[in-house]
C-alpha cells in the first residue's frame, strides 16, 4: 500500500519547480493533493499530470500573502476533502539584491509570502492535522553561503521560517504534529536556465556540490518530503534536512 494513502496534503506554490515536484511525489504515494497558487493555469497542469498518472488532486486558487485567501483556501480544502493531514509550505517570492538596493517593499514580500504566509497556514490547518499530522517548510541555505552578499532579505525570510517551524514543533509536539524543514537545491525553472546557460560561473557554483549536480523537484526533494510525512520519519520533528548533493553544511 501506498504509505500515504487517504492523506490529504496541502501544497503551496505547487504550480511549477519544487512545489509541483513535491505535490507530484505525495500524490505518487497516494496522498490527495490540494496544489495552491495564484495562477491557474499553472495549477491545473500540475493537477492534470497527477491524474494523467493515477492520483488525485485539485486546483485552489490562494495568493499566500493575503490572509482572507489563506482562510478560505483552507476551509474549501476542508469542505472538500473532509480534512488536512500535510501541509507543505513552499510559496515563497524571492527578494534578491544587496542591502542598499532592497527596498522595504521588497523585503516585505519575502517576509509576507514566506514566513507570515507559514504562519497564517500552519494556525489555519492547526486543527485539522492535531493527532497525526505533519507540516514541511521549505527553508534554504542561504543565510549559510559563504558570501551571502545579495541574499540578505532573502535569507532573513527563511531563516524565520526556519525559527517558527522549530518553535511549531516543540509546542505542538503533544499534539502529535510534526514539524519539519527541507534546504534543497533543485532544478525550479528559473535555477534550469541559469545551468543551461552554460557560463563559467555555472560549473563553479556545481563545484561546490559534492555530488556535483542540482536536483530534480520531484525524484531528490519531492522523495524527501514524503519520508518527512510518512510513518518512517514518525519520530522526527523540529529539524531542518539540507536536500543540496552536500552542498550545505549544518553546525
Amino acid at each position: 500500500m501506498a504509505i500515504l494513502q487517504s492523506k490529504v496534503a496541502v501544497v503551496t506554490g505547487g504550480g511549477q519547480g519544487v512545489g509541483a515536484g513535491i505535490a507530484f511525489a505525495l500524490a505518487a504515494e497516494g496522498a490527495t493533493v490540494a496544489v495552491l497558487g495564484r495562477t491557474l493555469a499553472t495549477l491545473e497542469a500540475t493537477c492534470a499530470e497527477i491524474h494523467r498518472r493515477g492520483g488525485e488532486a485539485q486546483a485552489f486558487v490562494c495568493d499566500v500573502t493575503v490572509s482572507d485567501d489563506i482562510d478560505a483556501a483552507v476551509l474549501e480544502i476542508v469542505d472538500e476533502f473532509g480534512g488536512v493531514d500535510i501541509l507543505v509550505n513552499n510559496a515563497q517570492i524571492v527578494p534578491l539584491g544587496n542591502i542598499l538596493e532592497i527596498n522595504e517593499d521588497e523585503y516585505l514580500d519575502g517576509m509576507d509570502s514566506g514566513p507570515l504566509a507559514t504562519l497564517r497556514f500552519m494556525k489555519a490547518c492547526y486543527p485539522f492535522l492535531r493527532g497525526d499530522g505533519s507540516i514541511v517548510n521549505l527553508a534554504s541555505s542561504a543565510a549559510m553561503r559563504s558570501d551571502s552578499a545579495g541574499f540578505g532579505a532573502y535569507a532573513a525570510a527563511k531563516e524565520a521560517t526556519r525559527a517558527l517551524s522549530r518553535a511549531a514543533a516543540c509546542e505542538w509536539g503533544e499534539d502529535n504534529i510534526r514539524v519539519n524543514c527541507v534546504m534543497p537545491l533543485a532544478m525550479s525553472p528559473a535555477m534550469s536556465r541559469w545551468v543551461e546557460s552554460g557560463g563559467d560561473d555555472v560549473e563553479d557554483f556545481l563545484c561546490t556540490v559534492p555530488l556535483g549536480r542540482v536536483g530534480d523537484c520531484e525524484e531528490d526533494v519531492g522523495r524527501v518530503v514524503v519520508f518527512l510525512c510518512g510513518p518512517d520519519a514518525a519520530y522526527i520533528t523540529g529539524h531542518t534536512l539540507p536536500v543540496d548533493g552536500g552542498q550545505a553544511f549544518l553546525r
